[in-house]
């Protein structure tokens, strides 16, 4: 693995850091908590204008044909951010479509890399223990749904949607047109500040090639469990920035709290376990970007996400004491961001178990046996 970002990625990191930076005040940020924006829009903007809502989406269909490593640059600066702006939801379902459905959707993926149409998906259900509530049976020349799915992100405000529905008895993803009748919606907002929408679809009827092929939803999951890690990464890189600022500064007893042996050692375990799922996230994004198989890799680093988004959200509100639980300071911001994407990503404990029954039946782990030397191992 090169680790080393060519020139054109560092220009990409660097353009987004500055665009979610310069944007992303402390008073925009406050303003927006307490408007009815479905997400920032002028922000939004400003990534369209840039690009950077269409990196991942291939060249053929108007977009800069980029890979995860690229993605995962920007949604750290935009996890650093807290910036509440559809990014990954919006490239990645066109992408999934560009891929699995290229002539059915191909007007659908151009209007997305055109910013003429706002894309979002829900992966939530396969996390259920409920299951998936959605259901889709076959009628003549489609499929009909019935059904219901939770919290879809923007789901009141967009489009159309990859949902997941079960077909015979498995999980498999469809585009849905959110405008058409027989979708009841009921709209709500997460814990960070997302407008999500509860769908209720009754006899809801989509063609045929609405329904993407088995591989859509394995190829889509490893890179949405990469997205929501890099936004969970920048947010804690941040959420550590901001703590080891206050305790530097914050004193007791005549000394800098931060000089205290237990805020020193809660900073460093937050530290590695940042470190640790930045290690993991980019050998993600690599074997993603070398078309290598990354099943495991995207459990443990889903794992590892909902881990240091729990660690260090709660130690840094455990050093900065009462002010954390002050609305009118910024820290706990960054403690609903990680909760909230450690809801989404599904939980240490449920990932643990899958990646648990994907070693139980599979005997080949690790890179060595990417090589073709090493095949006969």
């Amino acid at each position: 693995m090169d680790f080393e970002l060519n020139e054109e990625q560092r220009a990409i990191a660097e353009m987004a850091g500055s665009l979610f930076a310069d944007y992303c005040t402390d008073d925009r940020l406050r303003a927006f908590d307490g408007s009815a924006e479905p997400f920032m829009t002028a922000l939004w903007q400003s990534c369209v204008e840039t690009g950077l809502h269409a990196l991942a989406i291939p060249e053929d269909f108007g977009g800069s044909g980029l890979g995860m490593t690229e993605l995962m640059l920007v949604l750290e600066a935009q996890g650093r951010a807290l910036g509440q702006v559809p990014l990954w939801r919006h490239q990645l379902a066109a992408a999934t479509l560009a891929k699995f459905a290229p002539e059915a959707a191909a007007e659908t993926v151009q209007a997305a890399a055109e910013s003429r149409r706002l894309l979002t998906l829900s992966l939530d259900s396969l996390a259920n223990a409920k299951g998936i509530a959605l259901e889709a049976s076959e009628v003549a020349g489609g499929w009909q749904l019935d059904g219901t799915v939770s919290a879809v992100p923007l789901g009141a405000d967009v489009c159309q949607a990859l949902l997941l529905a079960n077909v015979a008895g498995a999980p498999r993803l469809l585009l849905v047109d959110l405008r058409v009748a027989g979708i009841d919606k009921t709209a709500g907002v997460f814990t960070h500040g997302e407008a999500v929408a509860d769908l209720r679809l009754s006899g809801v009827v989509v063609p045929a090639e609405a329904l993407l092929p088995v591989a859509a939803l394995d190829w889509l999951e490893s890179r949405a469990i990469a997205a929501l890690a890099a936004l969970q990464l920048g947010v804690s890189v941040e959420q550590i920035r901001r703590t080891v600022e206050y305790v530097s500064e914050r004193r007791q007893f005549d000394r800098a709290i931060g000089s205290f042996q237990a805020v020193q050692m809660s900073m460093a375990d937050a530290h590695i376990a940042v470190e640790a799922l930045r290690s993991a996230l980019w050998q993600l994004v690599w074997r993603l970007d070398a078309g290598l198989p990354a099943t495991s890799e995207a459990l443990a680093t889903k794992y590892l996400a909902c881990e240091a988004g729990h660690l260090v959200g709660h130690k840094a509100q455990h050093v900065h004491g009462g002010i954390g639980v002050d609305l009118t300071y910024p820290i706990h911001r960054y403690l609903y961001w990680s909760r909230a994407l450690g809801i989404t990503l599904g939980g240490s404990a449920a990932t643990l178990e899958r990646l648990g029954d994907w070693l139980a039946n599979n005997d080949k782990l690790g890179w060595k046996y990417d090589l073709e030397e090493n095949q006969g191992i």
